[in-house]
């Protein structure tokens, strides 16, 4: 018969091995590895064990851990576009930092706003027997998530349910909007425009919300003429700078809805002969830095807060997967910072 091959893998070491090298029982082996309370294992005996495992350079096995505890250490996190959305990624960051922090790994799933691959992945997550799932959109907005959601402690990241009976974290868009404006206020502008986005979502109404409440707090009547109502892109932005510009008494500061209409009001300003922020002040919304740090002058804006929503959704899901709660869920907002930059 041939000679089995020198390169072949040796078989890797099992926890037999590494309780005949402590010369103790598998049992007490296993009582240490998942640190079993009452056990009364001498701190002797275990230091035994762990030197014995790192001699050997023994891995327990996760999955056979987790049916043993029934916790799989383990936080799913469903997203429909962040995954490849470069300036959202800090959502994923936050919350693998705040698992690694709690000794979870998170999966991460892109569905590319996909029903069959979104109800797939929750059974698959399931399957695998996650301890919570973080469901997560790119931009505010209400959502109907799958029913499967329902089996696993869950919470909505950037999103949220009609009913609110699922918690959720999200922008706070009102305050986000208030400060923005309130910027421009104590910068002495009193005539302040608004370039707001045309889709009819949460942010829309609460930044315009925000807008408002400020003004009211510097006594300032609202005028409609000054808010302006485009595509949330480069172009909305200019075409929204040109009308307000063109008004009998122009703004001398305007607040554009995200960074990509800021950009949209730059060159608008440009095209008039007008400087940033000697003429008009401006400020954005999003703090996208491929905008926001590279135009001229860089863009004053204000954060959305996706590294902290990320850390948020999956603090919760830790601290209260397996704590019952007669309170209703809670809709948690972050605020978004304001950056300080040049344009205001």
């Amino acid at each position: 018969m041939p000679q089995q091959s020198k390169q072949s893998k040796a078989k890797p070491p099992s926890m037999h091995d590494v309780a005949r090298r402590a010369g103790v029982s598998q049992t007490t082996v296993s009582f240490v590895l998942n640190n079993v309370e009452h056990a009364n294992i001498p701190e002797e005996t275990q230091d035994r064990i762990w030197a014995a495992i790192k001699e050997l350079d023994y891995r327990p096995n996760a999955v056979a851990r987790s049916l043993r505890s029934q916790r799989s250490h383990m936080i799913g996190l469903i997203s429909d576009e962040i995954a490849t959305t470069p300036f959202a990624g800090q959502i994923i960051q936050g919350a693998q930092d705040a698992a690694w922090d709690n000794n979870k790994m998170l999966l991460v799933i892109n569905t590319t706003r996909r029903a069959e691959i979104e109800n797939a992945a929750v059974e698959m997550l399931l399957e695998r027997q996650v301890e919570g799932i973080i469901y997560a959109t790119m931009y505010h907005r209400p959502v109907t998530p799958p029913h499967a959601l329902s089996q696993v402690p869950a919470v909505l990241l950037d999103c949220y349910v009609e009913n609110r009976s699922l918690p959720s974290v999200v922008p706070d868009e009102v305050l986000g909007g208030r400060t923005a404006t309130e910027v421009l206020l104590r910068k002495g502008h009193r005539r302040i425009g608004f370039i707001n986005h045309s889709d009819k979502i949460p942010a829309t109404f609460g930044r315009l919300e925000g807008y408002k409440q400020a003004l009211a707090a510097y006594d300032i009547p609202f005028d409609g003429a000054l808010v302006q109502i485009h595509i949330d892109m480069a172009n909305g932005g200019y075409e929204g700078a040109l009308a307000l510009m063109r008004l009998p008494e122009p703004p001398t500061g305007i607040f554009c809805y995200n960074d990509r209409m800021a950009m949209g009001a730059y060159e608008a300003m440009r095209s008039l002969g007008l400087s940033i922020p000697q003429d008009v002040a401006v400020i954005g919304f999003d703090n996208m830095d491929l905008i926001a740090s590279y135009l001229r002058p860089p863009l004053s804006t204000l954060e959305l807060p996706h590294y902290q929503m990320g850390q948020w959704a999956v603090q919760y899901l830790v601290e209260h997967a397996e704590r019952m709660s007669d309170q209703p869920p809670p809709q948690h907002t972050i605020i978004c910072p304001y950056i300080a930059r040049s344009s205001a």
